[in-house]
């Protein structure tokens, strides 16, 4: 049967091997393309070469730089897309299940955007306790999900649950990202809100009833900033959790070695 099937392939085969052969080769240069922009990125640094404040301010810039992969991500180190990334759980609980006051907050398929506009306005570099500190700034980043809320007061249950979104203007955080040990190890990361000049919130299902949801949406907004400090620690708190599984995935194992020092 196969004799009888090679003289038919003629044209097509030709065809099929030379798409086949293409799509590798191109795939092969790509990841070349790649490791070599990211050798020049990263390897243009050099802390041996400059003070510290040059070295940091370079690295600042690389940061910068590297928004050009933030909508594709790096396929070939397995670097996931930041714009939009996505998280599949994030979790938060505050008081005692058996005492009088607790709640709990899951939020899922969270998807967040506005990674691409943003810009890294410090970096700071602890070699010794293997830690790097950054301040970005984003003049839009909108967030949505769903969301289960569990709350208990007094004895008294309450139970939510539904689609949320959130758009945050003149925003700013602080990421501070440290390697617990060995090269490999996990990585841990810890965000701050620093500043948020505006903010609208939808959160459905909050209220029984379209009109009560509309009203509760209007307080939300009208007053978020009488309430931001009570709440900012939890956000904070749910951000860093989601992040340190962000980072771990997608860094955890980058060679980052390897495209150091290569200028």
């Amino acid at each position: 049967m196969s004799q009888q099937l090679l003289p038919n392939c003629n044209g097509f085969c030709m065809v099929a091997a030379f798409v086949i052969l293409t799509v590798g080769m191109s795939q092969a240069s790509h990841q070349i393309d790649v490791d070599e922009d990211l050798k020049h990125l990263i390897g243009r640094c050099h802390r041996d070469q400059a003070s510290d404040d040059e070295y940091n301010d370079c690295m600042k810039q690389v940061f910068n730089d590297l928004r050009a992969y933030f909508t594709t991500g790096v396929p070939g180190y397995n670097i996931k897309p930041f714009d939009p990334h996505h998280s599949s759980f994030v979790e938060l609980r505050r008081g005692d299940p058996h005492g009088p006051g607790s709640f709990k907050l899951i939020l899922r398929n969270v998807s967040e955007y506005g990674w691409t506009r943003s810009e890294v306005t410090k970096f700071h570099s602890d070699v010794e306790d293997q830690r790097i500190v950054y301040a970005q700034y984003f003049p839009e980043k909108s967030l949505e999900g769903q969301y289960e809320f569990a709350a208990k007061l007094l004895g008294t249950d309450l139970r939510r649950q539904g689609h949320w979104n959130l758009t945050l203007y003149d925003y700013s955080q602080t990421t501070s990202v440290r390697r617990v040990g060995a090269p490999g190890s996990l990585l841990k990361v810890h965000i701050e809100v620093d500043r948020i000049g505006g903010m609208e919130l939808h959160i459905g299902n909050l209220l029984q009833g379209q009109p009560l949801n509309q009203l509760a949406d209007g307080v939300i907004n009208s007053m978020w900033q009488l309430g931001l400090p009570f709440v900012r620690p939890m956000i904070n708190d749910l951000v860093s959790t989601a992040f340190t599984d962000i980072f771990n995935e997608s860094f955890r194992y980058f060679p980052l070695e390897k495209f150091l020092g290569q200028n």
